[in-house]
């Protein structure tokens, strides 16, 4: 294995070494187990064919597009999207990068051979828009203004966050620095193609992390308005944002157009379903995720189960660490693990409070370090106040929240949640429900602490008043109903998807009452709400 990796990484030095092997073994399809187009490879004759015959019949003037992607499974989602976008008349340059992994790092004759069998299949789709390697993207110079360079630091350290699923890595690390090399080259790149060739927008999947991230840092840096997009846990719905990162969530501008109005009660209604559902662990409508594992006991049940007696109970509901809803939503920690070390510490001095520590269910799924191992650390010895709930604990949430006196999150819904219960909470990370009226909102170590003595001392004035109750119930809607927009192909069941919704009956007058919106969306046409 060895040899054959050493002989792969000389090859890779020979110019067109890796051009003649695939001339040669091109019929073999697909290079690596890890890299495939293969039902790209299927599709894209019928999809060329249903948006030559929309194309036909359109007669929309449309914007020079760049959308880019990374990585096999998202450029074939981008193709996808591309090519509808082509059929609705755009002129569509779809960028790739041909990489199977984004942690790993790999020779010149495998990503050379990556590469032309990503062109061999993306050729069939060069009657409707222009495939792209960035590869093939010369730059004269290795220089980076000092803003993108700033950018490309800061989503590598993001990237090797989110690789390795802790906060506090090493910055000198193999992985920092391969995700430091990648990105710079991916910023060069993408700046020079973008001023050379001017696009009137660009459209990217996520935008926060990896080349992904970096291409849309480039693109705000040039001025060109630019559109990220991501999926959450509905099907059939996408979530989109308008020169900004649509991870970061951010709802300023359709809370305020919807602050103020009544909320009607069959949106209530829809609001009350969905939570009763995430309650009982069951899943509801368009959801995919199943919130809990256990049904409701009660929170009898918990205060028995956890020994609590009639001291204030305080909910601390914990992220994954190395979240991608956690990196860099700092505000005054240093990180979500630097704020529960300074939570449990100080509430072991605070023997007339009880914490309760709900470590979430997802690190089950998770290699980084544990929430329970970072209080553990801390305190050495767990005072008798303290208690941790285990993530593969059976035990509901919303058990808690009956029994919670005050909750104190960083960026988990479980905070929108809390204060839809009635249960007073403090946000310490910037998300998305932060400062919409019916939480606290700390900016400072001094304030927090200052809300917690307060809070010890006088319960009574914390409690939340209906108004502010209703306010989340408001919230929640708006949320969960009105910020992710309807959408037919969601990764990562996108192929699944297309058998209801193919590309032709999408571009038809059918699909467009349906998801014309959001495909005006997609190319920068502002929704009602936003300030512009």
């Amino acid at each position: 294995m060895k040899s054959k990796a050493t002989a792969k990484r000389i090859l890779g030095e020979v110019p067109l070494s890796a051009d003649i092997y695939w001339l040669l073994r091109q019929s073999e399809g697909a290079p690596t187990k890890n890299y495939y187009l293969n039902k790209l490879d299927d599709a894209l004759p019928g999809w060329v064919d249903q948006v030559t015959n929309s194309r036909a019949q359109s007669n929309v003037k449309g914007k020079k597009i760049l959308i880019f992607a990374a990585l096999h499974y998202w450029i074939s989602h981008i193709t996808l999207l591309g090519s509808t976008l082509a059929g609705l008349g755009h002129d569509v340059h779809a960028m790739y990068l041909p990489f199977a992994r984004w942690e790993e790092s790999i020779n010149r004759f495998d990503l050379r051979r990556q590469d032309l069998y990503t062109k061999s299949v993306l050729q069939k789709a060069d009657s409707i828009l222009h495939p792209i390697s960035m590869l093939d993207v010369k730059v004269k110079s290795d220089y980076l203004p000092e803003s993108l360079t700033h950018a490309v630091e800061e989503i590598s350290l993001r990237d090797t966050q989110y690789t390795e699923q802790r906060e506090k890595v090493d910055q000198e690390s193999p992985l920092y620095r391969l995700r430091l090399a990648r990105n710079r080259d991916a910023a060069q790149r993408a700046l020079h193609w973008m001023m050379e060739e001017s696009p009137e927008i660009v459209v990217i999947p996520n935008g926060s992390i990896l080349e992904m991230g970096i291409v849309y840092e480039v693109a705000k840096y040039l001025g060109i308005p630019t559109i990220t997009y991501e999926f959450g846990e509905q099907r059939n719905r996408i979530w989109l944002a308008l020169d900004k990162e649509v991870m970061r969530q951010e709802t300023d501008d359709l809370w305020a157009a919807f602050k103020d109005r009544p909320i009607p009660d069959e949106e209530l209604e829809k609001v009350r379903d969905l939570f009763n559902s995430r309650q009982n662990a069951d899943l509801w409508k368009n959801f995919s995720r199943q919130w809990q594992v256990v049904p409701s006991q009660g929170g009898d049940r918990v205060r028995q189960d956890l020994g609590l007696d009639e001291r204030p109970v305080v909910v601390l509901a914990a992220n994954v660490i190395g979240d991608s809803l956690t990196l860099d939503r700092q505000l005054f920690s240093g990180s979500m693990t630097e704020w529960i070390e300074r939570t449990v510490q100080i509430f072991a001095e605070r023997s007339d409070l009880q914490l309760v520590v709900r470590i979430h269910p997802g690190e089950k799924y998770t290699k980084g370090p544990s929430v329970a191992d970072t209080v553990k650390k801390t305190l050495h010895t767990i005072p008798e106040n303290i208690h941790l709930i285990s993530a593969d604990d059976q035990m509901n949430t919303y058990d808690l929240l009956e029994i919670a006196d005050l909750g104190l999150v960083y960026t988990t819904t479980v905070g929108l949640e809390m204060a839809m219960s009635g249960v007073p909470v403090v946000v310490v990370g910037q998300t998305h429900y932060r400062n919409k009226g019916f939480t606290y909102d700390p900016n400072t170590w001094e304030e927090y602490l200052s809300l917690l003595t307060s809070f010890a001392q006088d319960q009574e004035s914390y409690i939340l008043s209906p108004e502010r109750v209703e306010q989340a119930w408001q919230y929640a809607y708006v949320f969960f109903f009105e910020y992710p927009t309807p959408f037919p192909w969601p990764m990562p069941k996108f192929w699944k998807e297309l058998d209801e919704w193919p590309i032709e009956r999408v571009l038809s007058s059918e699909g467009m009452v349906e998801y014309g919106d959001t495909f005006r969306y997609l190319v920068g046409d502002p929704r009602g709400w936003m300030s512009l």
